[in-house]
């Protein structure tokens, strides 16, 4: 009877330690859930320097994208063109 007792307890024992210890089940799925947004996030950047690559390209090369990043962003226009200003 003592012998069933102690078992009892080790089983116990030992699966909580499985479950709450460290590097245990519940410790592993937390860690799996960090990766699997550590590895959005990295995906996100990749997306993003990716743009960042095509653009600088385009800047390099493209006179008709750098005008028209010139004329968007910096509001500079060409010779001859007329500008409106809407007034209120």
């Amino acid at each position: 009877m003592k012998v069933g007792k102690f078992l009892l307890l080790f089983l116990i024992l030992m699966g909580s330690v499985i479950l709450f210890g460290s590097r245990g089940v519940l410790d592993n799925y937390r860690l799996n859930q960090k990766l699997l947004d550590l590895q959005k996030g990295n995906e996100e950047i990749v997306a993003k320097n990716d743009t960042l690559k095509k653009e600088i390209l385009l800047l390099r090369n493209d006179l008709r994208y750098i005008e028209k990043v010139a004329r968007d962003e910096l509001g500079m226009v060409k010779q001859n063109d007329r500008v409106y200003r809407h007034v209120e």
